[in-house]
């Protein structure tokens, strides 16, 4: 909540409501004393005005101290604080920018956060609680320390958090699972740094470097706010392209193993119907198999073409042994 601009109560610090010696302003903002001189020598912070022999401050002072704590907070420099807060001061417009800001630095999905307790957390992972899983989980950011509430964490995606929890029940451990997260996050922090670098080049390179009017921040602010889900949708569709690609490559090498490996020792006759050995087949033949009937059912296929093999050789027979 942001401090009131307001004193509580008289007191000897001002002589009006709206108007604060240095200490009490810091008191208001949470700057020091140190600090808000320092802002003043950078031109960040207004001259205060003068009553008496004593520098007074007012409600502008605190509003602008509190900017700039709040675009530092959002990683902003200094200097790049000064040319905003110049461009305000100058008449060129703030709103437009500060809402670009917003825009940029808001949620990039509408996934709620959640919160969940050391005792819950156990029982999702199999009853018991694991301390090394839990602090490669917050050296992450899976979960996230609550203020004086050991026995409590926030979960900035409990999306994610399900996801770990259904892979350690399908029997991966769970250090295995962090390991795993660190390596995709590597990898798809290096997506988002080029999509970046694609739109910066292709459609943002007119604002780059340059001193944006209200107009122009809030045109960038709607481009923004709609190609934002652009990378997300377009990382979706290429992963599921990916996944069924490289599933049904995995599938059909499970086939030719299972089609190549004998299950038991062969009969004497191989003639005889009751054979079930499997025989090795060669892998272009497995290929134009499922390429004829489909991968899926290759299996039956060759089971329906082996049984007609034997029915063939055994007519054989009976006509042989009929002449």
């Amino acid at each position: 909540m942001p401090p009131s601009p307001h004193p509580a109560g008289p007191t000897s610090a001002s002589t009006s409501e709206s108007e604060y010696r240095i200490e009490d302003l810091a008191q208001r903002s949470g700057a020091t004393v140190r600090t808000i001189r320092a802002y003043q020598d950078k031109g960040l912070l207004p001259k205060p005005g003068r009553r008496g022999r004593a520098n007074v401050y007012d409600d502008s002072h605190l509003a602008r101290l509190q900017q700039i704590a709040d675009l530092l907070e959002r990683g902003y420099t200094l200097a790049s604080i000064r040319e905003l807060l110049q461009a305000w001061d100058e008449g060129r417009g703030l709103a437009g920018v500060l809402g670009l800001v917003t825009e940029v630095d808001g949620p990039w999905t509408d996934e709620v956060s959640g919160r969940i307790s050391r005792a819950d957390l156990g029982e999702l992972f199999g009853g018991k609680y694991d301390e090394e899983a839990v602090s490669e989980a917050l050296a992450l950011g899976v979960l996230e320390p609550l203020p004086d509430r050991e026995d409590e964490f926030r979960v900035p995606s409990p999306q994610e958090l399900s996801v770990a929890a259904e892979l350690h029940k399908a029997g991966v451990p769970l250090l295995a699972i962090t390991e795993q997260l660190r390596e995709l996050r590597g990898q798809v922090e290096h997506i988002a740094a080029r999509f970046l670098d694609f739109t910066n080049e292709h459609v943002f390179v007119r604002y780059l470097g340059v001193h944006l009017s209200d107009g122009d921040a809030s045109e960038a602010a709607d481009l923004v706010r709609r190609l934002r889900p652009l990378a997300q949708q377009t990382v979706e569709a290429e992963l599921a392209r990916a996944m069924q690609k490289f599933a049904a490559r995995n599938l059909r090498d499970h086939l030719r193993s299972a089609a190549a490996a004998p299950t038991g020792p062969e009969p004497a006759d191989p003639t005889d119907p009751a054979c079930t050995a499997q025989i090795r087949l060669p892998t272009e033949t497995v290929e134009a198999v499922g390429a004829l009937v489909g991968e899926e059912r290759v299996p039956d296929f060759i089971a329906a073409a082996a049984e007609r093999e034997v029915r063939a050789r055994q007519m054989d027979r009976m006509s042989t042994e009929g002449r």
